[in-house]
């Protein structure tokens, strides 16, 4: 028994302790499925912003509730940075900064992304953490993103899309199901994952959770340049 125990303390020690960035959608959830398969490596929240103005997260519109539901599918306590909208940048950072802050003291030791390929975002990131001492990891970084794609929906991940920018995507795309339908149908030019911000989605099934959720797709709401399908859990 004093064996087992001493086992059991020696490979928390030597374990990198990470915050994963939560967006709610399908690249943080396959990053988290993706960190949890390392045996090196403990999971030890999810990190979301969410917009105080509507109560949602950031950019992707998926409600608190749903939010929360995910993180308890996922077995994961949440760590939210509320922002007020508009935010501008330096409260952003400002917030952010703290909750690094905060991390460090939880003894966590790295912050995972599921940035797939904009070289500037990555360069952001790994700029602002510098600082902290907080370690940036990018386990899907430079993945083609069509074969990630396809890899996430044979994986049994199963999410919707959330958000559409209609620049880019009519809005018929929003509440779509993320399938393989879906990327047969994207115009010439949309990149499969949306690194570019074409859509975001919101996850509800896949193996990074205990269970599916019960989503329940709502209204779709047009806000300028960009239609929200809202979800609700039953």
């Amino acid at each position: 028994m004093k064996l087992k125990a001493e086992t059991l303390r020696l490979k928390a020690e030597f374990m990198k302790r990470v915050l994963l960035s939560w967006s709610s959608g399908k690249d943080s959830a396959w990053t988290l499925d993706v960190l949890r398969r390392d045996p090196a490596i403990e999971i030890c929240g999810l990190l979301t912003t969410l917009n105080t103005e509507f109560d949602r997260v950031a950019m992707h519109g998926v409600r608190r509730t749903v939010l929360e539901a995910q993180a308890a599918a996922a077995g994961l306590p949440l760590w939210i940075v509320p922002l007020p909208w508009p935010c501008p940048n330096e409260v952003y950072e400002q917030r952010m900064a703290e909750t690094c802050q905060r991390a460090v003291n939880d003894g966590i030791d790295a912050i995972g992304f599921g940035d797939l390929f904009l070289e500037d975002v990555r360069a952001y990131r790994e700029r602002n953490l510098a600082p902290t001492g907080l370690e940036p990891l990018f386990p899907l970084w430079k993945i083609p993103t069509d074969k990630l794609a396809r890899e996430m929906i044979s994986g049994g991940l199963r999410a919707r899309i959330s958000c559409v920018d209609t620049e880019k995507l009519p809005a018929s795309f929003a509440g779509r199901e993320f399938d393989e339908e879906l990327l047969r149908d994207f115009p010439p030019g949309i990149d499969p994952c949306a690194e570019r911000g074409e859509f975001h989605t919101c996850v509800y099934a896949g193996p990074m959770f205990k269970s599916p959720l019960p989503l329940e797709t709502g209204e779709v709401v047009t806000r300028e340049r960009f239609v929200f399908a809202d979800f609700l859990v039953s």
